[in-house]
């Protein structure tokens, strides 16, 4: 437990890397009892902390994420969710291979992508969430090379799953245009998705977006898809207040991990809010991490 709670702490206090962690569990007292080590033991060293992320593993992590997110659907009463998809990049640890551009030199699995407007080499995380409660409903890490529609019918699929589990069904998927297929839209109970410009150009009255965010369609679509902003806040919860961002590490296997870590760390937010009777706090980040 106590090398449990050591991978906590470094990604809500922002610490970079497990030399830095170790480090800091020599000399600092409060991370000491909060990692559950005793005034007269060492602290942890990188090679305990390096096994121990590889022994937990990715599946591992996923199954105890679900758990809590299962639990507090649950607690939350959840009946009818909407759930909104995207995804997001992160930057490998790694320049690109003089050889083959679009891989990696040291990170062999980082592939090229679209980081936002431009390019980068990395990894990206597919994500959605319940668009009320703003839990993280499933997840998926691949290289930033592989698009949204790849993933979207798993993840769609994923997220029935864990909804059943909570006694709740998906009323509806809201994503962005990156996601406007025709699979899934089929698969899926109502689709929230705009069209893009070269689809359907002749059809009057689909939900579109242009250039600069306008939404244009019908009434309903529209206010349904302004709620697509909160998997924006949630990605900001975790890149600026979970360490998202930080990335010293190579290989799918060991980014998975550590992005796993930062996806408990939000979930374990929500948690200790209801658990004090602070739902408000639930999105506050910094409530828990001063």
């Amino acid at each position: 437990m106590g090398l449990f709670r050591t991978f906590i702490v470094m990604r809500m206090k922002g610490i970079r890397s497990l030399r830095e962690m170790t480090r800091q569990l020599d000399i600092d007292q409060r991370l000491r009892r909060l990692c559950l080590i005793k005034p007269a033991e060492k602290g942890y060293t990188r090679s305990v902390l390096s096994r121990f992320i590889r022994k937990i593993g990715e599946n591992n992590l996923i199954k105890i994420i679900e758990e809590k997110v299962v639990k507090l659907l649950k607690r939350n009463c959840a009946d009818n969710v909407d759930s909104v998809f995207d995804a997001s990049f992160i930057k490998a640890w790694s320049t690109r291979d003089p050889v083959d551009s679009q891989r990696g030199r040291s990170d062999q699995d980082a592939r090229v992508g679209r980081a936002g407007k431009t390019f980068g080499l990395g990894y990206k995380l597919h994500l959605s969430i319940d668009s009320k409660t703003m839990l993280p409903l499933t997840c998926k890490f691949a290289s930033a090379n592989q698009n949204e529609q790849k993933h979207s019918l798993s993840m769609l699929e994923k997220s029935k799953l864990i909804l059943k589990q909570s006694a709740a069904k998906l009323k509806s998927v809201i994503a962005d245009s990156q996601y406007s297929d025709g699979k899934l839209r089929n698969a899926a109970n109502k689709a929230v998705i705009p069209y893009r410009a070269n689809q359907k150009r002749d059809v009057k009255g689909l939900l579109r977006v242009d250039r600069k965010f306008r939404t244009y369609g019908p009434e309903d679509e529209k206010t349904e898809y302004h709620k697509r902003p909160r998997i924006e806040a949630v990605y900001s919860f975790l890149k600026t207040q979970y360490s998202l961002v930080v990335n010293k590490v190579r290989g799918m296997a060991n980014v998975a991990s550590y992005g796993l870590f930062s996806i408990l760390c939000l979930v374990l937010n929500r948690e200790a809010a209801e658990n004090i009777g602070r739902p408000d706090k639930a999105v506050s980040p910094t409530y828990f991490n001063t």
